[in-house]
């Protein structure tokens, strides 16, 4: 029987890792020791001086031109708080987004309660633009038939002069109205949007007054038309239709701006800024 003190002969022969390497056996060593590598303690690294210069003089010129923009930041941030602290806002081009020409951003800047009507009046501008435009076609398709280019040249009078006066006399001092409450915007918009509502009513009936009303698709036009060349009476027909549409919204956009106006109380405002007005200009 063995004692329990015998050595097991299936036991690796232990290795002291701590040992002086060179008194293990080398029948026992497993790895052979890596040689040393090589340090040379006096070895230096050489750095051009021109580069040195070059690093420093690109940082001055960083650190100058970040201290330029800086200046520019805090002298635009101070044009842009006595801009604001005057009332003038910037109103910057943003409509149409492929190709902006006027400004544009009714989510943004004016009050909730009158977003839908300000979109409203909005839909107005552009169902005077596509009146016009169809006006210019269907006048196009007379000319073709034999009517003479007199009421073209004016269709596209109506349109070239139309649309930018649109929105320059009634809607944006519609836009502008909204959004700072000013009670004489509001009646810059209502004098000129009723002469636009006159415009649509007498484009819709097209009296024979101006070259017998055949520069515009009224319905008198579209009947003495339609006995003639009945595809230029359809167009002409669908142009009425389309100013009949515009007047009916335009009537519906003034009555409501109307009631808000009065519903606000803006009526007495607009009359002592008018008495104002006309004594600053009689001084």
């Amino acid at each position: 029987m063995a004692s329990r003190y015998d050595s097991n002969p299936f036991d690796d022969e232990e290795v002291n890792p701590f040992a002086n390497p060179g008194s293990v056996p080398a029948a026992t060593s497993k790895l052979s020791p890596l040689p040393p590598e090589p340090y040379d303690r006096g070895a230096t690294v050489d750095i051009p001086l021109g580069a040195a210069k070059d690093l420093r003089a690109k940082e001055k010129e960083l650190q100058a031109k970040e201290a330029e923009l800086k200046k520019r930041e805090q002298e635009l941030k101070r044009r842009e708080d006595a801009i604001a602290s005057a009332g003038i806002v910037i109103e910057e081009k943003n409509w149409p987004p492929f190709f902006p020409i006027i400004h544009q951003d009714i989510a943004n800047e004016i009050p909730i309660h009158l977003q839908k009507l300000q979109y409203v009046a909005f839909m107005t501008l552009l169902g005077l633009v596509l009146c016009l435009l169809w006006n210019i076609i269907a006048v196009t398709t007379a000319w073709i038939k034999g009517e003479g280019p007199t009421i073209w040249f004016l269709a596209i009078i109506y349109f070239i002069s139309g649309v930018p006066c649109a929105h320059v006399l009634w809607y944006r001092p519609l836009y502008r109205a909204m959004r700072t409450d000013s009670a004489l915007k509001f009646g810059w918009f209502f004098l000129f949007y009723m002469f636009h509502i006159g415009f649509c009513v007498l484009a819709a009936v097209a009296p024979p007054i101006i070259f017998k009303g055949k520069s515009l698709t009224g319905i008198l036009a579209a009947i003495e038309l339609l006995s003639s060349n009945a595809l230029v009476g359809i167009f002409y027909l669908i142009g009425f239709g389309l100013f009949c549409i515009e007047s009916l919204l335009s009537i519906w956009v003034l009555q409501q701006v109307y009631l808000y106006f009065r519903g606000s109380g803006k009526t007495a405002e607009m009359t002592r800024q008018a008495a104002r007005g006309t004594m600053m200009a009689a001084l």
